[in-house]
């Protein structure tokens, strides 16, 4: 595994501010979206599968608003750009970014050089897609751990990435990974104890102001601290993600039950000046249950709260 030098991280971080003041001042909507005075210093948005009701997309949309959520993010590849769009426009809710849908049944980092390929085609045109919705991020799940050995695993998962970073580049969407239950930069037959030092290392090595973290605040809290990981990933973390999760059951949970601290989630996010977009990732529903979502949101972490 190749160690970042620490030319390359703060080569990162200035090609990063750089690209946020520029985009910024072209369009105040983008990049990661980052809180308003109107939205508070966290913005809530979900998955589009969390959104369980009949009707059109711009019906669906409409009921996440009433909800409470800003935005959603959608599946790539293969979204109806021009029927998400209408529905965004007429429902109020923004499309603030997408989540590959292959990255589980077709790896970056399996063994077949065949099912490589396949799945680094869907990654550009996941980014190629995102854009055409008007959204900026795209979250990727870059492998699994069972692949092969860590080292074939972390190479495969670098060399896929490497190769879209031009296509993110060209769209202006970045590439944002989550940490999952993948066997990847973590042990998952490991403790507690556990931290994001793999994670950042990888995020550092590619080297590039378009990938970053779109990090999961319960995923790990079974391998680690979630306010340990956040202060180590920093500025590298782009968006959140959000469930519940209990260690004393070993199940996800709601995300106000379980054993998560919240309080000291929210103060470490504070440390690193974190604002934008968190995502909700549990059960959805309908009206109630996304009302559920939302003010579970608001009681972990008070999203409506001033930057």
């Amino acid at each position: 595994m190749t160690q970042p030098s620490k030319t390359k991280r703060r080569n990162f971080l200035q090609a990063s501010a750089a690209i946020t003041g520029a985009c910024v001042l072209a369009n105040p909507s983008r990049l990661f979206a980052a809180a308003d005075e109107k939205s508070g210093w966290l913005r809530k948005t979900l998955k589009i599968g969390m959104i369980r009701s009949d009707g059109t997309l711009t019906d669906k949309f409409k009921l996440a608003k009433e909800a409470g959520f800003e935005g959603v993010e959608l599946s790539v590849p293969g979204v109806n750009a021009d029927e998400a769009k209408e529905a965004s426009a007429a429902s109020g809710l923004i499309i603030d970014g997408t989540v590959g849908n292959y990255h589980w049944g077709e790896r970056h980092t399996d063994p077949s050089e065949t099912v490589r390929a396949t799945a680094l085609a869907k990654l550009k045109q996941g980014l190629r897609d995102t854009a055409a919705l008007g959204a900026d991020t795209m979250l990727l799940v870059p492998g699994h751990g069972k692949d092969g050995t860590d080292a074939e695993v972390y190479e495969r998962a670098v060399a896929a990435i490497r190769e879209a970073i031009p296509v993110a580049e060209e769209t202006k969407v970045s590439i944002l990974i989550e940490n999952v239950w993948n066997d990847f930069l973590y042990d998952h037959e490991g403790g507690a104890d556990q931290t994001a030092d793999k994670l950042a290392a990888f995020i550092d090595d590619l080297d590039s102001a378009w990938v970053g973290v779109q990090y999961d605040i319960g995923n790990h809290w079974k391998y680690g601290d979630p306010a340990a990981w956040i202060r180590t990933l920093g500025n590298r973390i782009k968006k959140l993600d959000i469930k519940g999760f209990s260690r004393e059951s070993g199940q996800f949970t709601k995300i106000t039950e379980g054993d998560i601290d919240w309080a000291t989630v929210k103060q470490a996010l504070r440390d690193i000046k974190f604002t934008g977009w968190l995502a909700a990732e549990v059960g959805g529903g309908g009206l109630d249950r996304l009302q559920e979502v939302s003010r579970n949101l608001d009681k972990a972490l008070q999203c409506g709260e001033k930057v």
